[in-house]
């Protein structure tokens, strides 16, 4: 079972949580497999607050995966825009079962000691 964590803001974090927003969108992706994502919560929070299934990984230009998937998106089309300006590729992770720990993590418990500017690979 391959891993990633993987840093979100708040308002992201909260509407993956509720179930509103079921693709998380990058610009990169991970190279090997991966089966979920360690969600980092990003300032003010700064903890490991969940853990979600990666049912796949999406790969498209940008306007053909807004349209595949923007009625779960949980973002406007405008933030979705501007974030891949100028990418001819986007990435979306389709994300399945969402567990939130009960105990906010720090990074140290899985060996790291700075949040990821995109993701890194966990052990395990």
């Amino acid at each position: 079972m391959r891993k990633i964590l993987i840093s979100i803001n708040p308002e992201h974090v909260a509407k993956i949580l509720s179930g509103e927003k079921k693709f998380e969108y990058r610009t990169k992706a991970a190279k090997r497999d991966v089966d979920s994502l360690i969600i980092y919560e990003t300032t003010p929070v700064k903890r490991v607050v969940a853990e979600a299934k990666i049912i796949e990984v999406i790969e498209l230009p940008p306007e053909e995966l807004w349209n595949e998937t923007k009625r779960q998106s949980g973002i406007s089309k405008e933030f979705f825009d501007e974030y891949f300006q100028g990418r001819k590729v986007a990435y979306a992770y389709r994300l399945g079962e969402v567990k939130a720990y009960d105990a906010p993590r720090e990074l140290s418990f899985y060996g790291i000691k700075s949040a990821p500017q995109s993701f890194v690979y966990l052990r395990g």
